[in-house]
């Protein structure tokens, strides 16, 4: 008995749905994630069952490193200018070219007023090294406000709307956080988060 051929179909699938849908699920995660901005120093937050959300907008970030060292900074550019512009003019401080540059590239404010202009003045790797032993001053200057809170004030004046926040460490020693704290209160800013990760309950 002879043997039966079957007759061999290519089989072909269209894949241009696929395509297509690729293509929205990447316009999508391209509109709708945002970018963090890189921190001067990496921090371990210590963990909360608080699963209140710190706004993505309009935030002052006051992070404290295991050390104590205090920086701050705002995701909006715009605030940060004005920020610069006013501690500037107070301080009396100017800045190149080269150093503003610098510092709209940097995350946050990490070195007092005195010596910004060297920071800003180095290269981006070395401002990175820099940064880890620098940070915002709290001593009060001539028994009048510290450069932390003249900061948050020009924050303040710069945006009304912002939110303060605070991030620290989960190895930051606790009179660190409760100076920033007492620093705040002195300026009758006692509205503020603390950044926390989030625990859930057992």
């Amino acid at each position: 008995m002879g043997k039966i051929k079957i007759q061999k179909k290519d089989v072909w699938i269209d894949m241009t749905p696929m395509s297509d849908v690729m293509t929205l699920l990447l316009c999508f995660f391209m509109l709708t994630s945002t970018f963090l901005s890189p921190e001067p120093v990496k921090v371990n937050t210590p963990s909360s069952v608080s699963e209140v959300k710190v706004p993505e907008k309009d935030v002052l970030t006051i992070l404290i490193d295991p050390k104590g060292q205090i920086y701050l900074g705002t995701d909006n550019k715009n605030d940060m200018m004005a920020m610069l512009d006013a501690m500037t003019a107070k301080f009396g401080v100017s800045l190149n070219p080269l150093q503003m540059k610098h510092y709209k590239e940097d995350a946050m404010v990490c070195a007092p007023m005195g010596t910004l202009s060297q920071y800003l003045s180095l290269e981006p790797d070395k401002m990175t090294e820099a940064a880890k032993t620098l940070g915002v001053p709290t001593d009060s200057i001539n028994g009048d406000k510290s450069e932390f809170q003249e900061w948050v004030s020009a924050a303040r004046e710069s945006n009304p709307d912002i939110k303060l926040a605070i991030k620290c460490d989960a190895e930051t020693p606790y009179k660190t956080v409760k100076k920033v704290m007492s620093e705040l209160q002195d300026m009758s800013e006692n509205r503020y988060q603390l950044i926390t990760n989030l625990k859930k309950e057992e």
